[in-house]
């Protein structure tokens, strides 16, 4: 028997089977179109070209482990948060979906900071509004493309697009509708708060449920087209981060995660909600019932890497790209990276930020920028994990999955950086394998996600800091936290030039 996760990421979705232990028994991975970016800082995806991966990725799962669908016993999503899909009153989607790197929608993030005020808004969402949470970018349809407002008749979730597709149900999770800023994360349920204080209709939006309850059945038609079974149970899931958390063990106070995919995430469990006043970090709903978690967010951590292979060496694997970044020297010889390719979230919630190097000199090669990219993610989930501490969650252990940990090089800046030990697990399955484990919970299988992990998720390899290269790199994180500052100004300034 066999449980699958579901993971609807922003390069592609992947299906992953696991067995009664939580071992991942086959994988496969469909990719996405590229992301169409028709401005700068905006970015949209199709959810309909996520359904077609997430149908390849399924029946390709299925075929790798030579299995019928009758040997699934329940289903996990997860996925991309933030992301805008907006269905008519036939559930056809209107237009392509407003993805969590989207920056367009600063005008409709300061309209609700003038409407609701900040206060009103911090206490029924725990979150300050910010251009990537999935409100403002409803309401710059409203105002930009009025007609397709009109047509709106329901809101989702990208991971929740699929499981519509799925089910036929309407439903979300709590820690991906914490994301929306529409939820009130404290008491676990919708903000009517917010809908009436903004004109907006309750009606559009999914039933929100914890993460490991039942949410639907896999439909006769579905089945018939994915080779799955018809009936078969559909669970919550969880937001890409929570869903990896789970996968990554982070299930009580003490260990804290740092996942590296296109964006950068540093979470750490809470037993009670907490958020920073400045609204640096998000507090959302953990996928653990009764429990939440607090984030930091790197907009462009492997993006900026990808982007930097995709437009420089595309011949070039990223196993070769970071060890080509190990020939230079520590500190790049000087040079300095912001990671910021889509705006930043943690610390300075600014999408007019923009990336850059800085300390550039003539001597400087190849292999310094790449190092220089490297060390700079390292220092901006950094920056992530000492507002976390701030808030007071307990950091005995990081550990690391996503592209950070597929590096040895990369795994021990990190430990140097982060001046914390920095472990790396069995499984690197992140998303989809967190959404498995709680199909394996919201199926009866396990009584909790906590049990699930105490199975399935161990250590592998731990490297601690350096003792003579983290003090220097404590000075230079000490510079790399003063350039931000000394070019904000600029940066709105070539925003503005932009536009």
């Amino acid at each position: 028997m066999y449980w699958l996760g579901l993971d609807v990421g922003t390069g592609g979705s992947r299906a992953l089977l696991v067995d009664a232990k939580g071992m991942v028994r086959h994988s496969y991975t469909a990719a996405h179109e590229d992301m169409a970016m028709a401005r700068p800082l905006w970015a949209e995806q199709h959810p309909d070209d996520w359904w077609r991966a997430s149908q390849e990725a399924i029946k390709g799962v299925l075929k790798a482990a030579n299995i019928t669908g009758e040997a699934v016993r329940g289903i996990g999503v997860s996925g991309q948060m933030h992301g805008l899909v907006l269905l008519d009153k036939d559930n056809r989607v209107i237009r392509p979906a407003l993805i969590w790197c989207d920056q367009r929608s600063q005008k409709q993030v300061d309209c609700i900071n003038a409407t609701v005020g900040s206060k009103t808004i911090l206490e029924s969402t725990a979150n300050p509004m910010l251009t990537g949470f999935t409100l403002p970018k409803l309401l710059w349809i409203r105002d930009e493309e009025p007609a397709n407002f009109e047509r709106v008749r329901k809101i989702l979730l990208p991971k929740d697009y699929i499981r519509f597709k799925l089910t036929g149900e309407f439903a979300t999770e709590v820690s991906d509708a914490s994301g929306t800023g529409l939820f009130d994360v404290v008491r676990r349920r919708w903000s009517r708060e917010m809908m009436t204080a903004l004109g907006l209709d309750m009606n559009i939006l999914p039933r929100a449920y914890e993460s490991s309850d039942i949410t639907g059945t896999v439909t006769r038609e579905i089945a018939e087209a994915t080779g799955l079974q018809s009936g078969t149970p559909v669970v919550g899931g969880g937001g890409d981060q929570a869903a990896s958390a789970i996968g990554n063990g982070i299930v009580e106070p003490g260990a804290v995660s740092c996942t590296i995919g296109t964006s950068g995430v540093v979470f750490a469990y809470m037993e009670k909600p907490a958020y920073d006043e400045l609204g640096r970090v998000h507090t959302f709903c953990h996928a653990i019932p009764g429990a939440w978690h607090v984030m930091g967010v790197t907009q462009g951590a492997g993006l900026s890497l990808q982007w930097f292979r995709n437009r420089f060496a595309p011949e070039m694997a990223y196993d070769d790209l970071t060890a080509e970044g190990a020939l230079s020297t520590r500190g790049s010889q000087g040079l300095f990276w912001l990671p910021y390719l889509m705006g930043e979230r943690t610390p300075h919630l600014d999408a007019s930020a923009r990336g850059a190097w800085i300390g550039l000199t003539a001597r400087h090669q190849r292999p310094d920028l790449i190092r220089a990219i490297l060390e700079g993610v390292c220092f901006s989930q950094r920056d992530c994990l000492e507002i976390i501490r701030a808030l007071g969650a307990p950091v005995s252990i990081v550990r690391l999955s996503g592209g950070g940990a597929r590096s040895p090089f990369w795994h021990q800046l990190f430990a140097d950086i982060f001046r914390s030990p920095v472990a790396t697990l069995e499984t690197q399955e992140g998303s989809a394998y967190g959404a498995a484990l709680l199909a394996l919970v919201g199926t009866g299988e396990y009584q909790s996600a906590r049990e699930i992990c105490s199975v399935a998720v161990h250590e592998v390899q731990t490297k601690s800091p350096d003792p003579d290269t983290a003090p220097y790199y404590e000075r230079a994180y000490g510079i790399y936290r003063s350039l931000y500052p000394a070019l904000k100004q600029a940066f709105g300034a070539i925003s503005q030039l932009d536009e």
